[in-house]
């Protein structure tokens, strides 16, 4: 018996060992795991989408190539999470137009079940010159490349912003001296295009997921390193068509993740590449076609991609870089009170001369948060997933 009892504890210690980084996933207790999407990679691997499939697999998208929108290699790439398992499968090419850059993808599954898939596709190798592309799947639990159909772009033709640019974009940055010399270039470059309808309608390009609203409208946040703002594409038709809203102004924000009160008012939280040093907000009373002053958060961030969900329960996440100099500082916040206060927050990854940004968050049908987000080390570059739920950020400290 004492030979039995002591080979049931061997098989109970190494089926432990065996499961997961960190903890096994119970309902009843904060609960943690996570693993890397494929081996660590000597090129570029940025950017990451993610969707949770009605079969309930995840399907990852993101971007590899020798570099970012000077490198024409640059091409989509996915990987594909089976329920119940761990390990995600090889990685297989979602998008790639030969000898352009295709950047940051973005994975949505709207009311119908469709998969779609935004990212840009960029021109003559400046952010400036993209056009924001999108594919619609009904058939993408196989293994592989999901089956795409329909194939559009989003084209916008925004009412002329350039006075409203110039008033405000333009004084702010004038009252900021000294300017940086790249920065002084960004200035003196968007005065002299934003009049221009051709630099008004292209270079938005996405970074965030849509937001769906109870009307059935669809927002798709883009935004342009053009002129350092971003803006709405609109669609009351179910994707059919899209057009513009007034843009979000303020230099330097842009990737928006929009998140939406029950009264109705619009949060849109962003990325801030000028001065602040900080995560900015602005909000919208009409489903998104205008947007308040954006004003700034209290999360310090050294100018890297935020990203936000509503929870089935009516709380708000927010995942970003914390921090002013670099990207190795990982974190999750948790409100439940739509973003007014955030009272708990915790570390995801906190690594000196790592990087571990651009996150995009989901929650899945049985609760549980995911975030998938690029992470970069000595060793090279991956993807990487985590998976918790709302104990285990109460349970941390930052």
């Amino acid at each position: 018996m004492r030979c039995l009892a002591t080979a049931s504890l061997v098989i109970l210690v190494l089926t432990f060992c065996s499961l997961p980084e960190s903890s096994v996933l119970r309902a009843d207790e904060p609960a943690y795991q996570s693993e890397i999407v494929f081996p660590y990679h000597p090129q570029h691997n940025h950017a990451p989408g993610l969707v949770e499939c009605p079969n309930g697999d995840l399907l990852i998208s993101w971007f590899r190539g020798s570099g970012e929108r000077t490198a024409d290699d640059v091409q989509v790439l996915g990987a594909r999470r089976r329920q119940g398992q761990q390990e995600w499968s090889d990685p297989f090419p979602m998008a790639n137009y030969p000898g352009f850059p295709d950047c940051n993808s973005v994975l949505w599954i709207d009311p119908q079940k469709r998969l779609w898939m935004f990212w840009p596709v960029i021109l003559d190798n400046t952010w400036d010159s993209c056009l924001t592309n999108y594919v619609v799947s009904e058939d993408y639990t196989g293994e592989g490349t999901p089956k795409w159909g329909r194939q559009q772009m989003i084209l916008l033709k925004p009412q002329d912003f350039s006075k409203e640019y110039l008033a405000n974009v333009i004084h702010e940055l004038g009252n900021s001296k000294p300017l940086k010399p790249e920065t002084q270039g960004y200035l003196d470059h968007a005065k002299s295009t934003v009049t221009q309808k051709l630099y008004q309608r292209i270079g938005w390009q996405p970074r965030c997921k849509p937001t769906l609203l109870p009307s059935g409208r669809i927002l798709m946040p883009l935004y342009t390193d053009n002129f350092g703002i971003s803006i709405m594409a609109i669609s009351d038709d179910e994707g059919n068509s899209w057009y513009a809203s007034k843009p979000l102004f303020g230099y330097g924000n842009n990737q928006p993740s929009v998140l939406r009160r029950d009264d109705g008012t619009l949060v849109a939280y962003l990325r801030d590449d000028a001065f602040s040093r900080r995560v900015r907000f602005c909000t919208s009373e009409d489903d998104g076609l205008s947007w308040s002053k954006i004003a700034n958060t209290d999360f310090v961030n050294p100018g890297s991609s935020v990203d936000g969900v509503r929870l089935s329960n009516g709380h708000w996440i927010l995942v970003m870089n914390e921090g002013d100099q670099d990207r190795h500082h990982l974190v999750v916040a948790l409100s439940d009170d739509e973003g007014r206060s955030w009272k708990w927050k915790r570390t995801l990854e906190d690594q000196v001369g790592g990087q571990f940004h651009y996150p995009a968050v989901i929650q899945g049908k049985n609760g549980q948060i995911h975030v998938a987000y690029s992470y970069f080390v000595e060793a090279g570059e991956t993807m990487k997933h985590a998976e918790f739920n709302e104990d285990w950020i109460k349970a941390g400290q930052p």
